[in-house]
């Protein structure tokens, strides 16, 4: 019989897919359900960005780009780095990628060595055990203290030993919504210097920080070459779809890893770069205004979370998700599932962040106010 290779078959499918999948069969089967599932603002791209990529394809601006992508999209994401995250990486230290998820994907093949470990602090993000695995090397999950989740220095610095290739730093957190404390942060990326490992920040949703201004996790020591820093224009400018992200590290790096590229995706797609380089440098007030109106989504989610009976959660600092924790016994999966089955609410099971977010859930507020309030409604009804 032919089989997929091992590595391949280690890779455990997505429950937050899983639960969109059943979703999706639900609304085939014209069921109404408030979609809670999935990261993804509710929100279109701005018309000037759009036009910039229309009027681009109208040029002839079709083709191949450099494997590293276009110059001007470099520059600008070198200029947005600095300006609005304190990072400082001049444009030949960038990679423009396929959406954030190839740069991390990038990162974590060249920071980790066959047979080494990925640190993963969890609640985390379920793609990176995948690329772990895909790089052939060990996932090793480093349990935040609950309920808050916030980075603990102390576990992750314990948890690094001869065989740790790199460290994954996300903040704001997804799953959690937390931001992480500058000095948990400064504490981890000092120790990984000392110990030879690499620092991979994933900082996508860098942009959506509500209550300070957002920082990069390079800036925090003063720009280290071992931090590879990785950021998207999917949740931060409403591009989900246009897949441009980018991978930002010292020059050699970047070098080696541009020759990844050549083999794999070659470039983004040339129309959504210069898309991309209109958004972070045109006008900036729709995503402004699209930062506002999460940030009163995360405060109308919070107060009801705070009021409801049964249910508890961190208020999210970042990103726009809450991290909650239903007073029931039930594992995360079926809770989920009973939640979209009996009450036609959708939420992401905690267990697919890791161990530690068993028996939680994962909302998404990238969702209208009005299906934020049924959600809820619906949510408490079934706990």
């Amino acid at each position: 019989m032919v089989r997929p290779t091992a590595r391949v078959r280690d890779c455990d499918r997505s429950r937050i897919r899983h639960m969109f999948q059943m979703a999706d069969e639900a609304e085939e089967e014209g069921r109404d359900v408030v979609r809670l599932e999935v990261g993804e603002p509710d929100f279109d791209t701005p018309e000037h960005v759009t036009e910039a990529a229309f009027e681009a394809a109208r040029d002839g601006a079709t083709h191949y780009t450099s494997n590293a992508g276009l110059p001007e999209l470099r520059e600008a994401i070198s200029d947005t780095l600095a300006d609005e995250y304190g990072v400082d990486h001049a444009a030949d230290e960038v990679l423009v990628t396929t959406g954030g998820m190839e740069a991390l994907h990038l990162a974590v093949l060249a920071s980790v060595e066959r047979g080494e470990e990925l640190l993963i602090p969890s609640p985390g993000w379920s793609n990176y055990w995948t690329h772990a695995r895909l790089a052939d090397a060990t996932p090793v999950e480093v349990p935040m203290e609950a309920p808050a989740f916030q980075l603990d220095a102390d576990r992750v610095i314990e948890a690094m030993g001869p065989d740790t290739g790199a460290v994954m730093l996300c903040t704001p957190s997804n799953p959690t919504g937390q931001v992480f404390d500058e000095r948990e942060v400064r504490a981890v990326v000092e120790a990984a210097a000392d110990h030879d490992v690499y620092v991979v920040a994933d900082e996508v949703y860098g942009r959506l920080t509500y209550d300070r201004d957002p920082r990069g996790v390079a800036s925090y020591t003063g720009g280290p070459d071992h931090v590879l820093t990785v950021g998207s224009c999917s949740k931060s400018y409403a591009m989900t779809g246009w897949r441009v992200g980018w991978l930002a590290a010292d020059e050699a790096m970047i070098a080696e890893t541009t020759k990844v590229r050549e083999a794999t995706t070659a470039c983004a797609p040339s129309v959504a770069q210069h898309a991309a380089i209109e958004a972070l440098t045109g006008p900036q007030e729709p995503f402004d205004e699209m930062v506002d109106e999460f940030e009163e989504r995360r405060d109308y989610v919070a107060d009801r979370i705070d009021d409801a009976d049964g249910v508890t959660a961190p208020t999210p600092e970042g990103a726009f998700y809450a991290f909650v924790t239903p007073e029931t016994d039930e594992a995360s999966l079926p809770l989920a599932e009973r939640l979209c089955t009996e009450e036609g609410v959708v939420l992401a099971p905690g267990d697919g962040f890791g161990e530690a977010g068993e028996g939680r859930l994962r909302l998404s507020f990238a969702n209208s106010m009005d299906r934020l309030e049924e959600g809820l409604d619906r949510l408490e009804s079934g706990l």
